[in-house]
């Protein structure tokens, strides 16, 4: 390869030829290439399109000089010009049809002259920077034949499958740049203002380099390999850093063998895609890790990562569990040998008021379980085999790499230490540098063993089954202990019974093929208590149910009071307190204590109590509810939801309501768990009683019962988003039939549309009075469900708080209330930012009047959508609005201070 780099336009010419070999037992018609220099081209290709589905829409709307692409000059093969062509909907692949079929064993000569635009780095972080320029996955690439073409787009999750490949590249770049790579650098030439670069490499998998205004790399020469990175850290000194690579390669040799090149070359872009999770998030400020543990531990898990990839020639996208696998297991034996004594939280766990937590005890290795058990417990795990492309960001950053590693720990631990590291190590010996699969490293496993393994290799590895048991009871007969055990779940596998005297293990015994229930007799010992998977050997769904206590007694575990939230201790039944503060009008500051039992990881049965004390009412209030998650894994319903929940706070000044509550909702199983729509039916009663004011008889509109049933559609699509909700209410005194669809949509220039229509009829109305009444500029909220800070208020601040519901106009209209129907059209349109202008328009129907026409228009500033708002109204069926009497009293605002929807804002596009 020739490459010259035009560092004003960020182009990089290049003459580029490649000598593919047909090492299949196939013919071959045609050959493709991998071009993703051209996935940055546009927003239509798979790049972009997946950045969409993760939120990410800088590509998508990306000035012209920011993109990427290459331009094909000319491709010959065997030096007659080629018939080529790209792949319609992946622009990135290169389609060349052979005049002359390739035969086994033979080779054809690729010749291409190209020029590739460098895309902006702040993308994927390969391009251009404002140092200079990172550049992996630049050139054209043969795509790998095995059993069919392994072709694949640019997705930014850095899986290319290619073969390993022998490079000679000369590159030009201009004098005040410096390039690094992972190739063997062998001349260096200035010619003028400009310096060549020799390059060379031998059996490499892929190319990067480092083109900076000055060297950014250090180089750590151990005794195995040369390390360069630019992962640095002052307080890590040269001796001090050299002594740990050494360390952490011997490390890795002994399990795998040699690496077979001469250095490493580690940077810190592809290591920032794969961070340590849990050790990068908490803030540096508080140091909760040395320097030296942190250093280490992100070197050894990019030098990992490097080592395997660089020689086990595995499809990262089909078949990347074992790679994960072996790379993750090797990390939780470097830590269990150099680290044992770190917790997750590093020096926190320390600090008073943190260390009493169980969160605080947890080792640094329990992450592992307990992130999958996170996935687990609320049915959002995938299987290992379900393709990279496939996968939640959540799954495929971390939880499929914790499964696989563990996976790798319990068999290790079913079988026995040696065979399933020699049994990697075999695999890494045989396999270096060649295309091979994980199959391969199972039909290595079976060698080894006369165990049963068909239940990992099958449903632990290609299904999401959960592994799930628990003690169901204990019977002590003379000098033995009739255990009966309980799979809870659909997944047959081993599983390990301890004996634990003061939270040490006495015994352990493995146990196979309880299908269902199975009662075993064990011998009466030095133990007190019986527990499964104590040492946390597997990923288990829920280990709560896991101990039992032979103490005898009304209750096998205690009730323990803990304050705030802590993971599960499976020797008490935990109940939580903590400090609950809210705000409204007419409670003023809403000081409560939350009773509750839900723990960090999601139980299926919750309830919470709590008591609050107004200091504006000086009236104790609360709130309650108890809710049940039914999972569902082989039909169309994610969960079904069963809830009874009630409160009692104020309304109006010295006025209370009481609410109960009982509702059912399914939620329906998304399409794939990388698409962010939401179904759900659901039926709910509800129940309110309102206090009135002395000498007031109570009427219909102050205690009621009504039912309402709905279904909800949300597929929030950052580009071009869509939701309805369609639902009947029904009360002693009327019925209705509303309907809203939203729909949001940005423009190729990046301005934002948003369009509403809500529909809203009564099918009978004997009510008196607008209480029950559609509202066009502020919904009467009779079923509680707005959280209005003052929903009594005319005048006044909060008054003027702003819910989008029922007819969303911002401006008080001379008619405000409908009683028969209403019919609302809410439109948004972005003129810069966050700056829109609004226009509404509403047809309104009340009893023995004419229907009445509303408009309105004004100002929206949107500056975080649905959490923080401003309305300026500008003219309406009032005037214009703007010069009118107390103008700033018309102002509307949307103010959520809802801690869960901020953060469901934020994690979008992860979970």
């Amino acid at each position: 390869m020739k490459a010259s780099l035009d560092d004003k336009n960020a182009i990089l010419t290049i003459q580029q030829d490649i000598v593919f070999y047909n090492k299949s037992d196939q013919a071959l018609n045609e050959v493709y290439l991998h071009n993703w220099s051209n996935s940055y081209k546009n927003n239509k290709t798979k790049l972009s399109q997946r950045f969409i589905e993760d939120y990410k829409k800088t590509l998508y709307f990306a000035k012209a000089e920011d993109r990427g692409f290459s331009d094909i000059l000319n491709l010959s093969v065997n030096y007659e010009t080629a018939d080529f062509k790209e792949l319609d909907d992946q622009i990135d692949i290169i389609k060349i049809n052979l005049k002359k079929v390739l035969l086994p064993k033979d080779s054809v000569t690729i010749t291409a002259s190209y020029t590739v635009k460098l895309p902006n780095a702040k993308f994927t972080g390969y391009g251009k920077n404002v140092e200079g320029y990172h550049l992996r996955f630049w050139y054209l690439t043969p795509a790998v034949f095995q059993n069919g073409w392994n072709i694949m787009s640019n997705l930014n999750i850095d899986d290319l499958y290619s073969d390993i490949s022998d490079f000679q590249i000369e590159i030009s770049i201009p004098n005040i740049y410096t390039l690094e790579s992972n190739l063997y650098q062998y001349d260096e030439i200035k010619k003028g203002e400009r310096k060549e670069y020799f390059l060379i490499g031998k059996k490499k998998k892929d190319i990067i380099l480092s083109i900076d205004k000055a060297a950014k790399f250090s180089s750590f020469k151990t005794d195995r390999v040369h390390v360069k990175t630019d992962i640095t850290n002052t307080s890590i000194a040269q001796p001090l850093g050299t002594s740990i690579l050494n360390r952490e390669l011997l490390f890795i040799e002994k399990y795998l063998g040699k690496y077979p090149h001469k250095e490493l070359f580690i940077d810190r872009i592809t290591q920032s895609k794969n961070p340590i999770y849990g050790l990068n998030q908490l803030p540096n400020f508080l140091r909760p890790f040395s320097d030296v543990f942190k250093w280490d531990m992100t070197m050894f898990k990019a030098i990992t990562k490097k080592y395997i990839e660089n020689t086990l020639l595995l499809n990262n996208r089909t078949d990347y569990w074992l790679v994960n696998g072996i790379q993750y297991y090797l990390m939780m034996e470097y830590a269990e040998k150099y680290y044992p004594e770190v917790n997750l939280l590093g020096n926190l766990s320390k600090v008073w008021g943190v260390r009493s937590f169980n969160f605080a005890k947890l080792k640094f290795n329990d992450k592992y379980p307990f992130i999958y058990q996170f996935s687990s417990r609320k049915f959002l795990d995938q299987s290992l085999t379900t393709q990279a492309d496939s996968l939640s960001n959540f799954n495929r950053k971390i939880v499929n790499k914790y499964k696989a590693g563990l996976g790798l720990r319990y068999l290790e631990d079913y079988l026995n230490k040696d065979i399933i590291r020699n049994s990697i190590q075999e695999f890494y010996l045989k396999n270096n540098l060649k295309i091979t699969n994980s199959k391969s490293f199972a039909d290595i496993v079976r060698s080894k063993t006369e165990k049963d393994v068909n239940w990992f290799f099958g449903d632990y590895i290609t299904t999401n089954k959960k592994i799930d048991y628990t003690i169901k009871k204990t019977i002590i007969v003379g000098d033995s202990i009739d255990v009966t055990i309980k799979n809870k779940r659909n997944i047959t596998a081993p599983i390990a019974l301890y004996g634990i005297k003061d939270k040490k293990v006495v015994f352990k015994k493995w146990l196979t093929n309880i299908d269902s229930t199975k009662t075993i007799r064990i011998a009466k010992g030095n133990f007190d208590r019986l527990s499964l998977n104590f040492e946390n050997t597997y990923p288990e769904h829920n280990t709560i149910d896991n101990s039992k206590s032979l103490k005898g007694g009304l209750f096998n575990k205690p009730l323990k009071l803990t304050f705030i939230k802590d993971v599960n201790d499976s020797y008490y039944n935990q109940l939580f307190y903590q400090p609950d503060v809210k705000y409204n009008f007419y409670d003023g500051v809403l000081l409560g204590m939350k009773l509750h039992n839900k723990p960090v990881l999601t139980r299926n049965l919750q309830f919470s109590f709590t008591p609050s004390y107004g200091t504006k009412s000086n009236s104790l209030t609360g709130t309650f509810y108890t809710r049940y998650y039914q999972y569902f894994e082989k039909t169309s319903i994610y969960r079904m939801t069963y809830s009874i929940s009630g409160s009692n706070l104020h309304y109006a000044p010295d006025l209370a309501y009481n609410s109960f509550n009982q509702s059912v909702s399914v939620e329906f199983k998304r399409k794939t768990l990388r698409d962010a729509g939401v179904r759900v039916l659901s039926a709910r009663l509800f129940n309110v009683d309102k206090e009135v004011a002395p000498g007031v008889v109570k009427t219909d509109q102050d205690k009621y019962s009504i039912f309402r049933l709905s279904y909800f559609y949300n597929n929030p699509n950052i580009i071009s988003g869509f939701k309805y909700n369609l639902s009947t209410e029904i009360g002693s005194k009327f019925s209705k039939a509303i309907a809203e669809f939203r729909f949001r949509s940005l423009t190729d220039r990046n301005t934002q549309l948003d369009f509403r229509l809500y529909a809203g009829a009564f099918l009978t109305n004997n009510s008196d009075g607008d209480y029950f009444s559609f509202g066009l500029d502020r919904a009467n909220d009779y079923l509680f469900q707005l959280n209005y800070i003052g929903r009594s208020e005319n005048s006044g601040i909060f008054s003027q708080q702003f819910i989008l519901a029922e007819g969303g106009f911002k401006s008080v209209l001379p008619t405000r209330f409908a009683n028969q129907f209403m019919l609302s059209f809410n439109s948004n349109i972005g003129l810069w930012r966050w700056l829109e202008i609004y226009n509404d328009v509403a047809f309104l129907k009340n009893r023995g009047d004419q229907v009445y026409f509303a408009y309105e228009s004004g100002i929206r500033l949107n500056f975080v959508h649905n959490i923080f708002e401003l309305y300026f109204p500008l003219y309406s069926n009032n005037g214009w609005e703007v010069g009118q009497h107390a103008y700033p009293k018309k102002i509307r605002f949307v103010l959520t201070a809802n801690p869960r929807a901020i953060f469901n804002f934020f994690r979008r596009g992860f979970l």
